[in-house]
Order: structure tokens, then C-alpha cells, then sequence
């Protein structure tokens, strides 16, 4: 006797060799025994098993799946007894298998009901499944030719009007993404590359700043309609002429500087600072514009200005203009010594822009001892020996210490200049000791009248941001508050804000006890280091670019630790696979390697570089200075 049986949603069949009421003892056609239940058992039968399986299946597949659907009625069914309706006869033992097996392979037909008992579904039920099914079988043959044309590069019919939502906010179900995430898998890329490829990213730049707009400018760039800032205050006009110092790009100008001989022998050295919280007030519209943008974002080529144009530009300190300022003028005797302060909401007249590009030719540590001839050195010597008398006051003055390189980065119609720029020049000095002068010396006049103020500071090697004067022990002084960038920082212009109502004895619009300047910390906090991380970003995609664009194959870099090295000539660090970590004892940090540029990709932002050789440290000093004079 055999049988035939379900078990783990599959049929079998098997020799019985013995059994009892509720189990049954059987030998497989492979001569595997084991004990199976009764009540899994659907079908007996005395024919050879060589060959039975085979039959029921070929069977099965001859039977119209429609027909037997319509055979069957409401009531639950069993295979056999539909059998018997199907053929009209008692079936045989491979005809009722097979019609279980039909029954079995058509869940959207025939609701299972128990071990070989079954339900029609309704009509309307089954028409729906049907209209599902051949809905995916439509979907299946349209993402496969889909995932063929990206594979071959090419862009899909309909892809492109949906470029922004596959690019940053994907649908993960939809069928579109589907057939990109396939095409990345069975390619061996990455989606983001499949994009690149079949031109849905057809910019890597755009792609870069897409992305951060869309994070942290969901609602575009543009401003919202505000009024116009209409300066009301009656300022006395100052008596001095005031110059600034800025990079060529810079048009937020924020600072400058004055000068004047008393008749003591003493000096009066003024730093003035742009005063737009005059023309933006707290709650206004263009106020929740700061609160919002809370900083400029830079990036080579181009800027997100936190201010409106039409806000810069009634306060920016433009050369030839008369603007209004808040003041600190400091007394400094022949010895460099600070005896007397105040501080003034003022009108100032500016005289010049200097611009570092201009002005560092004749003002560099080559020109300190003797007069370049340009009509603003003089003022710019003592203005540098100010300065280092201020850094030695700060405990910070450090002869032996490495200059630090910068890089600015010019971008002029996609072609991009990189210039590098030694951080602790004396034009860096001045502008930088005379900043963090005013920064500090106004944020302790915030905490001498008890008001509340934005301060950066630094205990036990950790900088945070905070709302009462602490040191900062990182620049050496006993407070430090942001408020010399109101033009281009959320934080200058709300401590702005606390210092002319202090000087104009009027109530602060800020005070420590409503939380309002812990939740602009918070926010400025985050927002600030987003930027930051862009602009970085930024930097690191034209530094690729201009490799691109000087067709370099091979590069000099230096030995950053382990196997990372720092391309010369911008400060861009990568990873060098195979350079020698054993064996050559001249790669230690600090060495020159000559690498081969093999791959980079302004997308990923990868520069994929293999060691060459060690680089003679004459001759890279040599391709230093050609380079150096190249720029020049």
C-alpha cells in the first residue's frame, strides 16, 4: 500500500510499512524511512511509486485552473470530490493527485480549508488578485528593461522629471528606485553612481549643494519681503578716517581700524565694527531671518548671505561711505601700553578697502623693518607691533612655532584657483589679535553691567559655547564674546544688540533668566558646524576639480601618518593604499612621496592615488618654489 500526503506544505509520497490509528510508519521511493501522521495522508494507492509523482504533476498541468473554478460552488470542497465532478467518474489515483496538486498551486483560486479541503474565492475577490498579479507581472517587464537601460547607461523614459525626489528623498518602494537599486547591484556601483551615469546627476557640484540646501534651506534661499532698514538714530559722526583689511571676495565688511596721534605722545587706536542691529530689531521679520539663517554660509565661488543685500549694504563699511559703528577705541602709549578705553555708537567715515591681495606685496614680514612705500605701511607697523604686544599679554606669543597654511579658493566660471596663504602672517596678526581684543574686552563690559551675552569659551580643553562670561583658556583671556561679524553671525549682532542698549542705558532685549539665548546657542551651535562641514566639503570637491582641470596625473604629497597623505598645495588628505610602511626609513610623517593620480571621483569625493617614490627633499623644496613663483 502507498500513499500520498502533505507535509511542510508540500506533497510526497511513500511505501507504507506500517501503521496505526493515528500515525503511519513509511519508506520513501529513496528508501528514507520516517513516521508521518494519518491525518496528512489525502490519498491511497496500490500503483508503483517510480514514476506516480511525475504523472500527478504532468496531470496537474493539463488541468484549466478557470474550469475548475467554475465546477466548484459556495460550499467548502474536497480535492477528490471536485475530482469526481472534473471527469465525471470516480477518479484515478493520479488524477485525484494531480487535482490536488492543481487545487494546491492556486491560493488566489481556492481558500485552503484543512488538509485537501478547499473554498472558491468570489468572484469579485479572484478578479482582483487576477488584475494584481498580472499588475506585477507588467511591473516586473517594465522594471527589467529599465534596469537594462541603466545598466547601459541610459537614462529611462520618465526618470528625469523625478531627478530631485531619487537624488535626495527616495521612494524605497516605489518601482522606479527598484530598478536603480537592482541596476546597482547586479553592476557592482552604487546608486548614486547609476544616477551619475545615466545622467540623472549631470553636475557633481550641483549635486553637492543640492544636498545641503535641501538639508538646511528646505525653503529655498530667497527672503521673504521685509522693510528696508531706516537708520533713526542721531549718531555724532566720528573725527577719524577708518580703513579696513579684507580678502578681495569679502563684500559683508564687518571691521576696520583708525588711527590718530594725541597730544600726549599716545595713540588712539579705533576698531569699529558694522552696526546693522540698528536696522534689524529684535522680533522683526528680518530678525527671524538671523535666527533662522544664523550665520553666512561660505563655500569656494559663492555665498548664502545671512543678511539680505539690502540690509549689507546700508551698514557693510564700503570705502568712500559714511556707516554707522560701534567703536572701541584704546589709548596705547609709545610702549604699547592700553591705558584708557571707551566705547561709541558712532558714524565713521571709511577711507579704503585694503585687500590682501593688494596690500600684502608691501606688508609682509619682508617689509616690517623698512618702509614699503605704501601709503597705508606705517599705520599697518604699528597696528602689527600693537598686535604682538597683545599676543604676549595673552601668554600666546610662541617665536618657534610652525606656520600654519591656509588656502583660499578662487572660483571664476568653474575654473578654480587655490592660494596658499600662511595663517600668522603680520596682515593675519594684526587684524587677528586687535579681533579678539575687542571680542574679549566688550564681552567683559557685558559682565560688569549684569547682562547677559554669547560667549565662546574654553575649560579643560573643551570649547562650548555659553551664556555667561568664562575663560577661554585656548586664546588666554578671561572672556571671549562673538561680536566683531554682526554683518555675517546671528551671535555678533544679538551681543550688539546687549552692548548699545547698554551704552544707550536702555533695557537689554536679552536677558539670562527667559532661555531665549540658551536656545540660540543650541541652534547656532549645530547650525554653525553644518556649515562649517559644507564648506570643508566644498573645499575638498574643487581641490579634485582642479586636479581634473590641471590634468595632473601624478602629485606631490606629504606623509600625513600611517599610509594618509596631504596633497601639496591644498589641504586635501586621502589614503595611499600601497605606500611602504616598513622598509623605508625616510617615509615617516612629514616626507615627500611622489603619487600617481589612477581615479577621482568629484562625486563620491575620492581621490585614488598609488606610491611611486620617495621625493628628494631638495627637489620638492625646488617644486615648491616653482610653484610658489607660478602662483605669484
Amino acid at each position: 500500500m502507498n500513499v500520498f500526503y502533505e507535509e511542510e506544505g508540500s506533497f510526497k509520497i511513500a511505501n507504507v510499512m506500517s501503521e496505526t490509528d493515528s500515525a503511519l510508519q513509511v519508506e520513501s521511493i529513496t528508501g528514507k524511512r520516517s513516521k508521518i501522521k494519518a491525518a496528512n495522508v489525502l490519498l491511497r494507492f496500490d500503483s508503483a511509486l517510480t514514476g506516480f509523482m511525475e504523472a500527478a504533476l504532468a496531470e496537474a498541468d493539463s488541468l484549466e485552473v478557470d474550469f475548475l473554478w467554475e465546477c466548484c460552488g459556495e460550499p467548502e470542497f474536497s480535492f477528490d470530490d471536485l475530482a469526481a465532478d472534473y471527469y465525471g467518474k470516480k477518479p484515478t489515483s493520479i488524477e485525484a493527485a494531480g487535482t490536488a496538486i492543481k487545487l494546491h498551486s492556486a491560493p488566489m483560486y481556492f481558500y485552503r480549508k484543512g488538509k485537501g479541503r478547499y473554498k472558491a474565492a468570489p468572484a469579485d475577490t479572484l478578479k482582483l488578485a487576477l488584475a494584481a498579479v498580472e499588475r506585477k507581472k507588467i511591473q516586473a517587464e517594465q522594471m527589467a528593461a529599465w534596469v537594462t537601460k541603466l545598466n547601459n547607461k541610459e537614462l529611462p523614459e520618465g526618470f528625469a522629471a523625478k531627478a530631485d525626489a531619487f537624488i535626495y528623498n527616495p521612494d524605497k518602494n516605489s518601482l522606479e528606485w527598484k530598478a536603480i537599486d537592482e541596476a546597482a547591484q547586479s553592476s557592482g556601483r552604487l546608486a548614486l553612481t547609476v544616477m551619475a551615469d545615466c545622467g540623472l546627476i549631470q553636475n557633481a557640484h550641483d549635486y553637492h549643494l543640492g544636498a545641503f540646501l535641501r538639508e538646511m534651506f528646505s525653503d529655498g534661499v530667497n527672503f521673504p519681503a521685509f522693510d528696508i532698514p531706516e537708520i533713526t538714530a542721531d549718531l555724532e559722526l566720528a573725527s577719524v578716517e577708518c580703513f579696513s583689511i579684507d580678502d578681495a571676495t569679502t563684500t559683508e565688511i564687518d571691521d576696520a581700524f583708525s588711527l590718530e596721534i594725541l597730544a600726549s605722545g599716545n595713540t588712539r587706536v579705533g576698531i569699529h565694527i558694522a552696526a546693522p542691529s540698528l536696522g534689524v530689531p529684535a522680533d522683526s521679520v528680518l530678525d527671524s531671518v538671523v535666527l533662522s539663517r544664523l550665520s553666512t554660509v561660505y563655500m569656494p565661488g559663492n555665498k548664502i548671505t545671512m543678511l539680505p543685500d539690502a540690509v549689507v549694504k546700508p551698514f557693510s563699511l564700503d570705502a568712500g561711505e559714511t556707516k554707522p559703528a560701534l567703536s572701541l577705541y584704546i589709548e596705547v602709549t609709545p610702549d604699547f601700553e592700553i591705558v584708557a578705553h571707551e566705547t561709541k555708537l558712532e558714524q565713521i567715515k571709511v577711507a579704503d578697502n585694503l585687500r590682501h591681495d593688494a596690500i600684502e606685496p608691501f606688508f609682509n614680514a619682508n617689509t616690517l623693518e623698512t618702509d614699503s612705500g605704501h601709503p597705508y605701511w606705517e599705520k599697518l607697523k604699528f597696528l602689527f607691533n600693537l598686535a604682538e604686544h597683545l599676543e604676549v599679554a595673552r601668554g600666546k606669543a610662541d617665536p618657534n612655532r610652525a606656520p600654519q597654511i591656509d588656502y583660499n579658493f578662487y572660483v571664476t566660471d568653474g575654473i578654480v584657483k587655490i592660494v596658499a596663504r600662511e595663517r600668522g602672517s603680520p596682515m593675519d596678526k594684526l587684524v587677528a589679535e586687535l579681533m579678539i581684543y575687542a571680542n574679549s574686552h566688550w564681552g567683559g563690559l557685558l559682565k560688569q553691567a549684569g547682562l547677559a551675552g554669547i560667549y565662546r569659551a574654553q575649560t579643560g580643553g573643551k570649547v562650548f559655547m555659553t551664556s555667561t562670561a568664562e575663560p577661554h583658556q585656548g586664546l588666554g583671556v578671561a572672556q571671549y564674546s562673538w561680536c566683531t561679524s554682526p554683518l555675517r553671525r546671528a551671535v555678533d549682532l544679538i551681543n550688539q544688540r546687549q552692548l548699545i542698549a547698554m551704552i544707550n542705558s536702555q533695557p537689554a532685549p536679552y536677558n539670562s533668566a527667559d532661555g531665549k539665548l540658551n536656545v540660540i546657542i543650541r541652534n547656532f551651535d549645530l547650525t554653525y558646524n553644518a556649515y562649517s562641514e559644507f564648506q570643508t566639503r566644498m573645499e575638498r570637491y574643487w581641490c579634485l576639480q582642479y586636479l581634473i582641470q590641471e590634468q595632473l596625473t601624478e602629485v606631490i604629497a606629504t606623509v600625513w601618518r600611517e599610509n594618509l597623505v596631504r596633497i601639496d598645495g591644498m589641504f586635501f588628505i586621502t589614503k595611499v593604499p600601497n605606500l611602504p610602511t616598513t622598509g623605508l626609513p625616510e617615509l615617516k610623517v612629514g616626507s615627500k612621496v611622489l603619487l600617481e593620480i589612477k581615479h577621482i571621483d568629484t562625486l563620491l569625493m575620492e581621490l585614488s592615488c598609488k606610491f611611486k617614490s620617495v621625493v628628494e627633499t631638495g627637489v620638492a623644496e625646488l617644486i615648491e618654489t616653482i610653484e610658489e613663483n607660478a602662483e605669484s
